[in-house]
């Protein structure tokens, strides 16, 4: 059941990219974050503690949601890209979708 859940997270992020709904990379989800368009952070869980720590504590200060889940090949793969440690999702009916299959796998 994990697993499933897991599955559709990774289709709705592609289906949020080819939608223009999410920024993938370190760079582009933070300055979503600081800008405040993003809803939602999904950090991969073999990303290095420092990109950890710095979104765990960016998304705390600018109160957006974090997850932490999968890896950056499954993350890259999901998006269309080889490895991404970070997606910002930046549509909050988006963002809802993918934190009610998130809750459902924890």
């Amino acid at each position: 059941m994990k697993n499933n859940g897991i599955q559709k997270i990774y289709s709705l992020l592609g289906i949020g990219r080819r939608a223009n709904l999410i920024r993938t990379g370190d760079f582009a989800a933070l300055e979503s974050v600081k800008k405040g368009s993003s809803y939602l952070v999904i950090c991969s869980e073999d990303a290095s503690e420092n990109t950890q720590k710095k979104f765990k504590d960016k998304c705390n200060y600018y109160d957006v949601e974090l997850i932490v889940i999968g890896e950056k090949e499954e993350l890259g793969k999901a998006v269309g890209k080889e490895l991404v440690a970070v997606v910002s999702v930046n549509d909050s009916d988006f963002a809802d979708a993918i934190m009610n299959s998130y809750r459902k796998i924890t």
